[in-house]
């Protein structure tokens, strides 16, 4: 009699058991102020009336005419650079004609710091991302070059928009689930096995492999080159995660954590 009652008792824990989240499961939001920024810094020349930013991606090499430029890049097919002042200048990236990101780069008085405010709509909904960040100079740019001229550090987020900030996972049995407030998101296998970035305009492929119970590999691809590889590992106590990705060797290593809402 007493087996039979723990027969009956075991059986009611394992659906129980089969149904426990897994530590990435949940609403997560990035802690402001958590991010370990790249040590590489960004790199712009503006002088005789061409703009150059070898560090961008892709590359730049166009006349600051204000006028639309074609490239080939993954959200964006034309792109423009305006000079407002000795200090400020503007970039508007479009696709089909349409406006999916704006830079606007303000250099300070003493020309050691920067700030840079930008737009980002790279995605199928067309929301917009608001982002702020602050710069320090690194190097100074040639002489009688436009103050943005030299190499540039980021030393803060300063503001961003809430959709940039929250997600959501889930992972169910060898199932990985991500998706954003901007209708960004994927379903992958933990196999490897690549699968569409939907409501991502730059094309992008995803694939997740898992590491140990509280850490999966995320590989984006774009044209079959790897764009990004990054470490997503939840906290033993499962009240924060850690996001690593980047290059160490060339200094574009970063880090940002995220906590459970």
């Amino acid at each position: 009699m007493q087996l039979l009652r723990f027969g009956f008792v075991l059986s009611c824990l394992i659906p129980a058991l089969a149904l426990a989240q897994s530590p990435f499961d949940g609403t997560w939001r990035l802690v402001p102020g958590s991010d370990q920024l790249p040590t590489k810094p960004d790199v712009y020349l503006l002088q005789g009336g061409t703009y150059h930013c070898p560090t961008c991606d892709p590359p730049l090499a166009i006349e600051a005419d204000g006028k639309g430029h074609k490239i080939s890049a993954p959200c964006y097919d034309t792109v423009s650079v305006k000079v407002v002042d000795s200090r400020t200048t503007e970039e508007t990236d479009k696709r089909n004609g349409k406006t999916v990101g704006t830079s606007k780069m303000t250099v300070s008085s003493d020309g050691m710091t920067a700030t840079v405010e930008s737009t980002e709509m790279c995605n199928a909904k067309g929301d917009v991302i608001t982002l702020k960040k602050s710069m320090e100079r690194v190097a100074q740019g040639p002489e009688g070059a436009h103050a943005v001229s030299g190499s540039w550090r980021t030393t803060k987020y300063l503001n961003m928009s809430e959709n940039a900030l929250v997600f959501t996972m889930k992972l169910e049995g060898d199932t990985f689930y991500f998706a954003d407030p901007t209708g960004q998101s994927y379903t992958a296998k933990l196999d490897g096995t690549e699968t569409p970035f939907k409501g991502d305009l730059g094309n992008t492929m995803v694939s997740v492999k898992r590491i140990d119970q509280n850490t999966v590999q995320q590989t984006e691809k774009r044209e079959g080159k790897p764009v990004d590889i990054i470490r997503i590992t939840v906290s033993t106590d499962g009240k924060t995660m850690t996001w690593s990705g980047g290059d160490k060797a060339d200094g574009t290593a970063w880090q940002f954590v995220a906590q459970k809402q």
